[in-house]
C-alpha cells in the first residue's frame, strides 16, 4: 500500500454516491460520465485491497470499510476548504467566501439584511447562506461546513461543549390577527383572550413550533388549552391565513414587520405578558475563522443587535481584539 492510497477526487465520488445513493445521481451530480465513476470506485478498491461498496442491492450501499473512509474523507475534504479559505485571507477580504447558517426564521427574515449590509462593504467576498433546522445548522457549524450561524432553537445536547454559544437578541413572538377580528379593536386582550381564539400553527414536529409553545409555557400560557384549528408548513403560509381571517398565531415580529407597515394584520397585545425567545449565535472555536467571518462579527452582528447589556458579543471577537 502506498503512502497515501487515494486522491481527493476519489473521495468527493465517494462522498457524492453515499449522498446521491447511485453512481449514476453521483455521475450527473459531479458532471461527469457514470464509467468514469465506476473506474474511479475500482482503482479506489484495488488500491485499497477492501471493498467500498455492497452492490447486491438497487442502492449503493456502503460496506463497513466504505463507512470508515466516508468518515475520514468528509474531514479530509472539509480541512482541504479550510485550508483554501485560509490561502485567500492572504487577499484582506479582497476574495474568499463566507457561509453563514440560521434556522428558519433568522434565516428568511434577519439574515438576508444582515448579508445585504455585509456586501456593500464587503463586495468581493461571496457569501452563502445555509437555512435549515436548528439541530442540522449546529452540527454545519461543529463539522467546519459553516462559519457561523444565529439560531433559535437550542443547540444539541451532545454539541454543546464543542461550540461556543453566545446569547445574541431577544426576538419577539407577537400574537397576530386578522385586521377585521373583534380583539383587534381592543388595545390589550386577557390572557384568557386566548383559549377563545382559533389557532393556526406550525406542525407540531417543527423546531420553531416547539420553541414557541416552550416560550409560551414559561409565560404561563396552557399551550394545551389553545384550539389549533390549522397546521401549516411555513410562516408565509400561516401570515396568509391570518390575513385572509382563518384564525390567530404566534410569529417572530422579523417576520411581520412589512405586513405591519402595510397595516395587513394586527399585532395583539396581551396583558401582562411578553412572549420573547433568546437568539444565539453559533461558531466551533476549534475551527479557522476566516477574515470574512470575523468582520461579519465584528462589524454586521452589532449593528442588528438588541442593545441589551447581558449580551456581550466580545466573546465573538478574535483574541488580538480582546487585548490577549
Amino acid at each position: 500500500m502506498s503512502d497515501i492510497p487515494f486522491t481527493l477526487d476519489q473521495l468527493r465520488i465517494l462522498k457524492a454516491i453515499s449522498t446521491e445513493g447511485s453512481f449514476k445521481r453521483a455521475a450527473d451530480s459531479l458532471y461527469v460520465s457514470q464509467p468514469a465513476v465506476s473506474l474511479q470506485v475500482q482503482n479506489l478498491e484495488k488500491q485499497l485491497s477492501v471493498p467500498l461498496f455492497d452492490r447486491g442491492g438497487r442502492r449503493a450501499q456502503l460496506t463497513e470499510a466504505g463507512y470508515l473512509l466516508l468518515d475520514y474523507g468528509e474531514k479530509i475534504i472539509t480541512l482541504c476548504q479550510e485550508t483554501c479559505r485560509a490561502i485567500e485571507d492572504l487577499q484582506n477580504l479582497q476574495g474568499g467566501t463566507l457561509i453563514v447558517g440560521a434556522s428558519q426564521t433568522t434565516g428568511t427574515y434577519l439574515i438576508p439584511r444582515m448579508i445585504g449590509l455585509f456586501r456593500q462593504k464587503y463586495p468581493d467576498v461571496a457569501v452563502q447562506l445555509q437555512v435549515h433546522s436548528t439541530r442540522r445548522t449546529s452540527w454545519g457549524v461543529a463539522n467546519g461546513q459553516v462559519d457561523l450561524a444565529i439560531i433559535g432553537g437550542e443547540v444539541p445536547s451532545e454539541l454543546q461543549d464543542t461550540l461556543k454559544i453566545v446569547p445574541y437578541a431577544e426576538d419577539e413572538l407577537s400574537l397576530i390577527l386578522p385586521i377585521n377580528h373583534p380583539l383587534a379593536k381592543v388595545e390589550t386582550i386577557h390572557r384568557d383572550d386566548l383559549y377563545k381564539l382559533k389557532f393556526i400553527a406550525l406542525d407540531s414536529q417543527s423546531t420553531i413550533r416547539k420553541v414557541i409553545d416552550q416560550v409560551l409555557t414559561r409565560c404561563d400560557i396552557d399551550t394545551k388549552r389553545l384550539r389549533i384549528e390549522m397546521e401549516l408548513n411555513s410562516i408565509e403560509a400561516i401570515k396568509n391565513a391570518v390575513q385572509s381571517g382563518l384564525g390567530a398565531s404566534f410569529v417572530s415580529v422579523t417576520a411581520i414587520e412589512k405586513e405591519l407597515r402595510m397595516g395587513a394584520l394586527h399585532r395583539a397585545h396581551i396583558e401582562e405578558v411578553e412572549v420573547r425567545r433568546i437568539l444565539s449565535v453559533i461558531i466551533n472555536p476549534n475551527r479557522y475563522r476566516s477574515k470574512a467571518a470575523e468582520a461579519f462579527c465584528q462589524e454586521i452582528l452589532p449593528h442588528f443587535a438588541n442593545q441589551l447589556k447581558k449580551f456581550d458579543l466580545s466573546e465573538l471577537m478574535p483574541a488580538e481584539s480582546d487585548g490577549k
